[in-house]
């Protein structure tokens, strides 16, 4: 530096300038300005900081209105009998409580030290791991680590729903309320009490809530039984259920192991265990995981409860019935599933045991091949989309078929329909193996021309693929108890159930439901409504549906003629069952219907296709009708008359043991009690003489009757028999989900016999207590009488005329409601003494007869064109109704040679003529 005078002056005239004094004012005051602005900032951010807590804490739940009182419990589901069936259990759900007293000292101290080793010193928070996490936040700019006491945890899962916030402001707001809140809860309860609650509400992986239900889950004990080492297991698991869950996987193990280690330390650290104890639980250590892998085997590595066909429909109809408490459907199902209900339901497990039996059984139903085929599902979907999302390829069960359309199917792999032949392929296959190849070789040709398409190789795109298949025809059945509506047992499916809330076919789908409509349908209201009896005739004959060119089919191939109406119920007679719907009209059919619970019947025809319409009496519905429906319809008539509401349970309670849902019988009378008898004689006969014979019970039980009827739609698409016993009413239904037309129209009717017969031998029907059989018959109304009656025309028999009628004996004992018993006698049948030469009526002159008792019956041109009926041949002709016209007069005989006259010598009578003499009596003339 230069120190030389003239430097120094001119240094000194810089500093002195005015120019440079500006400068140094300039710096001074920016300076203060500076450090006034950092003492604002800090007021400033510190007042922000304090407002903002406040601002959490004014915001955070009143401690006053606080239960952290763990609120979800499972369900609890018992059969009819009062044991226990299933829970229905939700997310988050404790399914065993455990008391404070029931939780050994040790237990507890296993989830203090591994999740608050402090809680019994501090009052809700922890300073020290208030400091750590606030260390996170400035480390790794964000809150990796908290502060979280047990009491915080318990606030955290109970009051502010887990915890799940989407960002770290958020995060940062509840743990200043946790926090808050923390401190107040230890003033309101005491240690055990928050420790209870604690470690009965938190996630313990493997679908467990709580200590008691993870105790059980994981090895099968109480939690009194549970040992230090295998506490030590399941402490763990609550800072991370999916990471620390040995069940999981090895890499699960391993972090539960080095968990496990860390918590037996901190025990023993803390005090919590002796030396000698915490030895024990490390020399245990590969043992304990022993025997969690055993008792996994044993009941599951989940044990994922799969409900029941029957539970299934028993939620749908809860829900429903919340949802008329005022409950919307989330909350109903919310409550369902977490509430702590205490549900009892109609299902008797004995006979649901023999009804799954029978279903998951291959052995019952139509053989691969022979009536049955593998589906390949319509929700067949494929797609492959490269890495980067920019390309994708998407294929359906269209691409499928289109790929094999020119398939020459020599082997008949597929089913075809008539008219295609054996060319390309279908859905339905006899060998699911070679489809599976088939189908494999499509994604392969489709996966390799997307490849070359587009440049890529086999590891730079995914390929998805949904490919499920099921057997057909499907089958499904529920039992009744007709007295009450109590649902005793269904099933929804073919084979096992896979899954829950699948497909019901039991209650969920709507079939049509063939002849069994019939009864239910038409004659049902003629004989309950109209005055019709069984007695009632009408034409089998040629017929045609009203305002149409269609024929009513005979199933039978031809018409039977004149038919009562338990002929029509007993032998399925179409054109009976139609000309009684047309005499009644379907506005009759349609209301009686209704009357019985079927709830897809169409009364408006705002799609034009209502049904008002003869076919209903041959169940042509629009919608169709479930097979609960069914049973429910056919439990009317075997109830007296009395149609009961198909009901699940009886009732539901709540967590407090309070009637949440009182579901009593609902019944109302749809019929008299004289109807529901008569209709069950004639199904009685439809077992015994009639189209349902093969569901006729059997040897030790064949002394219980069977009434029942037979139902088949159009081309064998949907089979049913629906019956009834004194004791249970069933429906059983066959058919593919798809509508095809069956080949094994018998199976069905095996299995509703066979199932009911082993239902009716379990429950010791129709045996006293010392094993001698007993009479069971139907009870009979006191107003029934009885009366024979000629079944051509349904008046009074007439004896040796009705029974020597010429087509068979047409005198049958009929039962009728008193009051109903026709007073005429047979009308249609007329005897008639034939000249056997000229085959006409005889007359007073035809020497060589025969008698022979005819039908009078007129019928149509339109009748004798289509093959006319049974009664045809026996229907007096126009000849027979003639009078003889070769013996029209008397026979001229000749006199012979002693010239008497035919009177031997006289007039006839013997007295000769007038004058005293005959012309060649004896006397001559001169």
């Amino acid at each position: 530096m230069n120190y030389s005078h003239y430097n120094i002056v001119r240094k000194q005239k810089y500093l002195k300038s005015p120019a440079r004094r500006l400068y140094s004012m300039l710096r001074i005051w920016m300076m203060r300005i500076a450090l006034v602005t950092l003492v604002f900032v800090i007021i400033a951010g510190c007042t922000s900081a304090y407002g903002a807590y406040q601002g959490a804490v004014s915001t955070s739940p009143n401690i006053d209105g606080i239960d952290v009182h763990p609120e979800l419990f499972s369900s609890k589901v018992f059969f009819n009998d009062g044991s226990e069936m299933v829970e229905l259990v939700g997310a988050g759900t404790n399914k065993i409580y455990a008391p404070i007293d029931t939780i050994p000292q040790k237990i507890r101290d296993t989830f203090v030290a591994m999740e608050d080793e402090r809680f019994y010193q501090h009052h809700g928070i922890d300073v020290r791991g208030i400091f750590r996490a606030a260390f996170s936040v400035v480390k790794v700019r964000g809150l990796k680590y908290g502060a979280s006491t047990i009491t915080q945890q318990l606030l955290k899962n109970q009051v502010f729903g887990g915890g799940n916030e989407r960002s770290s402001v958020d995060k940062l707001v509840r743990k200043v309320q946790e926090q808050y809140l923390a401190v107040q809860l230890e003033d309101k309860l005491d240690k055990d009490s928050i420790l209870e609650y604690y470690l009965n509400s938190i996630n313990l992986g493997n679908g467990s809530t709580g200590i008691g239900d993870a105790a059980n889950r994981y090895f099968g004990k109480e939690v009194g039984e549970l040992t230090i080492s295998e506490a030590a297991v399941i402490a763990p698991i609550a800072y991370w259920p999916n990471g620390m869950n040995p069940l999981l996987s090895e890499t699960a193990e391993k972090n539960n192991r080095r968990r496990r280690e860390d918590c037996l330390n901190n025990m023993l650290n803390c005090g919590f265990c002796t030396q000698e104890e915490y030895d024990e639980a490390i020399a245990d250590t590969d043992d304990v995981y022993i025997r969690l892998a055993q008792h996994a085997e044993t009941v599951g590595a989940y044990n994922q409860q799969q409900y029941s066909y029957f539970v299934d429909e028993l939620i749908e109809q809860l829900v429903a019935d919340l949802q008329k408490k005022g409950y919307d459907e989330t909350k109903a199902y919310n409550l369902l599933y977490t509430g702590g209900l205490r549900i009892h339901t109609t299902q008797d497990k004995q006979v649901q045991d023999i009804l799954d039996s029978y279903f998951t059984d291959e052995e019952n139903f139509p053989k691969i091949g022979s009536g049955s085929y593998y589906e390949l599902a319509k929700t067949y979907a494929l797609s492959f989309v490269s890495k980067d999302g920019k390309i994708s390829k998407h294929y359906h069960l269209n691409d499928l078929l289109k790929y094999y359309a020119n398939f020459k199917d020599s082997s008949k792999l597929f089913y075809h329909a008539k008219d295609t032949g054996n060319k390309g392929i279908s859905t339905y296959t006899t060998n699911i193996d070679k489809f599976k190849e088939m189908i494999d070789e499509f994604v392969a040709d489709k996966a390799k021309a997307f490849e070359e398409d587009n440049g890529l190789g086999p590891d730079d795109y995914n390929t998805t693929e949904s490919r499920t298949f099921s057997i057909q025809p499907q089958c499904a059945m529920v039992i009744m108890d007709h007295t009450t509506g109590n649902v005793v047992a269904q099933y929804g499916g073919r084979g096992e159930k896979v899954g829950n809330r699948v497909l019901n076919r039991a209650s969920n789908t709507f079939r049509q439901a063939g002849s069994t409509f019939k009864v239910l349908a038409s004659f049902l209201p003629a004989m309950d409504l109209c005055g019709y009896t069984l007695a009632s005739v009408f034409d089998d004959c040629y017929f045609v549906y009203p305002n149409t060119e269609q024929a009513v089919k005979s199933w039978y191939g031809y018409f039977k003629g004149l038919s009562t109406i338990r002929q029509g119920i007993y032998d399925s007679r179409n054109v009976v069952a139609c000309q009684c719907m047309l005499a009644i009209t379907p506005e009759m059919g349609v209301q009686t219907l209704l009357k019985l619970g079927f709830s897809k019947i169409d009364t408006d025809g705002s799609d034009g296709l209502a049904d008002y319409n003869v076919s209903i009496a041959l169940g042509g519905l629009t919608n169709g009708c479930s097979v609960l429906e069914m049973t429910a319809g056919y439990a009317a008539i075997a109830n007296k008359g009395m149609y009961c509401k198909p009901r699940y349970y009886s009732r539901v309670y709540d967590h407090d043991g309070n009637i949440l849902l009182d579901n009593g019988v609902e019944s109302k009378q749809v019929m008299k009690p004289a109807t529901a008898y008569l209709l069950t004689s004639a199904l009685v006969d439809t077992t015994v003489i009639g189209t349902g014979t093969s569901s006729k019970f059997r040897k030790d039980v064949e002394h219980i009757p069977v009434a029942g009827k037979t139902g088949t739609a159009h081309d064998n698409i949907d089979l049913w028999f629906a019956g009834f016993t004194p004791y249970y009413t069933a429906a059983i239904w066959s058919g593919y989900d798809n509508n095809l037309g069956q080949t094994n129209n018998m199976y069905y009717r095996y299995m509703w016999r066979n199932i009911m017969e082993d239902v009716h031998r379990a429950k010791g029907y129709g045996y006293d207590a010392d094993g001698n059989k007993t009479v069971v018959e139907f009870e009979r109304p006191a107003n029934i009488v009885e009366a024979d009656i000629c079944i051509k025309c349904g008046k009074l028999a007439v004896p040796g005329l009705c029974d020597a009628y010429a087509g068979g004996n047409c005198i049958k004992n009929e039962k009728f409601e008193n009051g109903t018993v026709p007073f005429e006698t047979c009308t249609c049948h007329e005897r008639v003494e034939i000249c056997d030469e000229s085959g006409q009526r005889a007359g007073p002159y035809c020497t060589s007869t025969h008698t022979r008792v005819y039908l009078k019956k007129a019928e149509t041109a339109e009748s004798r064109e289509h093959g006319g009926t049974s009664d045809t041949p026996y229907i007096i002709s126009s000849s027979a109704q003639e009078t003889c016209t070769i013996h029209s007069s008397a026979p001229v005989i000749p006199p012979d040679d002693g010239g008497e006259t035919p009177g031997g010598g006289g007039t006839p009578d013997g007295g000769g003529t007038p004058d005293g003499g005959t012309p060649g009596g004896g006397a001559t003339t001169n």
